[in-house]
């Protein structure tokens, strides 16, 4: 199953994350099939940049996105459009 989440990146203690598209069989920073997005939680606020296309591109083929991955793709409303989109076939 491929999986959309969060791959840390950064130093001890300063934490800053890509998002990507990867199989769920993958260790959390293991191999990744595309780059998504990426997010740094340290600044104020914090910054949160998702390639829309790629996104619902990679959510139309089926890939299921983890509960913090869910909650940044919704602050973004990617996740309002995927659901209105699912809707319409």
């Amino acid at each position: 199953m491929v999986k959309i989440r969060l791959r840390r990146l950064g130093a001890k203690k300063r934490p800053s994350y890509r998002l990507v598209v990867a199989d769920s069989r993958s260790p959390r920073d293991g191999a990744f099939i595309s780059i998504i997005g990426h997010y740094n939680p340290l600044t104020d606020p914090e910054t949160i940049v998702i390639n829309e296309e790629e996104a619902l591109n990679w959510l139309k083929h089926g890939a299921q996105p983890t509960v913090t991955a869910a909650r940044l793709l919704s602050k973004k409303g990617i996740m309002e459009k995927f659901k209105t989109i699912k809707e319409k076939t």
